[in-house]
């Protein structure tokens, strides 16, 4: 039996808030790296090849470990030559000058040699795209992301990244939220991904994440019954685009499928689409997400608890 993930957490409803969401392997390699057994890590990312939305989330849940960095370290010392072992080093490396225990320089080293070893991985550029929205420039992101889309035009990851980086910059002069670029950039995205794609999703995430930073700069209400930010033309627009495409998904199989349903059912219940929210809580069950519950600096056990009672009623699994 697959142990339970170290360093997510359970609670006594089976409330799960797991950055590996539904990937057993990714916990159990997760467990035997964390404890300095990298073969398991090894096996996992020789097995994922090139399906690069779940590379980019296995090197990333791997890379998030307090002593990823040392064991990445000793794997890259026995395979000098392993893409798997300098992609995941890289990673590591990204998390610890996010931060502030090693250097933003070492860390992109890292991730461009990780990158020389393997020219069509976007997972090394989806590394560098972390660590620039953190200490880099507007032109490190756009690069980074432009690096990430030219090697898998609807990555995952490095769309919901670059829609954060984007809500984080200041509004032009006159311009109202509405028009902000985060929303160009989603519908963008979104209109040019390949029919059926998770990028559907975009436009809540860009609207979830322009809360999130208009909230912290007090121009939003942290009381989010009493913001209209979910009730506007742009969240109805935004809203019912992605829960389209989730009613047309055929159930195929996607790495970071429950941080957009999570999305989904956060935007439906802020709107008080009570029915369209029920059966979204039902299907992510116990596969709950950070974020957006967190926004904008919320406990995200209370916040999902909250509104699953709410949608579903008191005591709902």
């Amino acid at each position: 039996m697959t142990p339970p993930p170290p360093f997510g957490f359970r609670s006594r409803d089976e409330l799960r808030f797991d950055p590996a969401l539904d990937d057993e392997p990714l916990a159990a390699a997760r467990a035997a790296f964390a404890q300095g057994r990298w073969s398991a890590a090894r096996t996992l990312l020789a097995e994922t090849g090139d399906a690069w939305d779940r590379r980019g989330h296995r090197v990333v849940v791997l890379g998030e470990g307090r002593a990823s960095a040392t064991w990445a370290r000793e794997w890259q010392l026995a395979e000098p030559d392993s893409p798997d072992a300098a992609a995941l080093l890289g990673c590591a490396l990204v998390f610890r000058a996010v931060a502030g225990k090693e250097s933003p320089e070492s860390a992109r080293e890292a991730c461009l040699a990780a990158a020389a070893l393997a020219p069509a991985d976007p997972t090394p550029w989806l590394c560098l795209l972390v660590l620039a929205r953190h200490t880099g420039t507007d032109d490190d992101r756009m690069r980074a992301f432009d690096q990430v889309r030219g090697r898998h035009r609807d990555h995952h990851h490095g769309h919901q990244l670059m829609a954060a980086c984007l809500a984080e910059r200041p509004l032009s002069p006159g311009d109202g939220s509405q028009f902000h670029e985060v929303y160009e950039f989603a519908e963008w995205a979104a209109g040019d991904a390949p029919e059926g794609s998770p990028l559907a999703v975009l436009p809540v995430v860009a609207h979830a994440e322009l809360y999130r930073v208009q909230a912290a700069a007090g121009a939003e209400p942290e009381d989010l019954a009493a913001s209209e930010h979910w009730r506007g033309w742009r969240a109805r627009q935004a809203l019912k685009r992605a829960f389209d495409w989730w009613l047309e998904w055929d159930d195929r199989d996607h790495p970071r499928l429950y941080l957009d349903l999570n999305f989904l059912a956060h935007a439906q219940y802020l709107q008080g689409r009570n029915a369209e929210a029920a059966a979204l809580f039902n299907r992510i069950g116990g596969y709950a997400t950070r974020i957006p519950w967190a926004y904008p600096d919320r406990d995200p056990k209370k916040a999902f608890r909250a509104a699953r009672e709410a949608v579903l009623g008191p005591g709902s699994p």
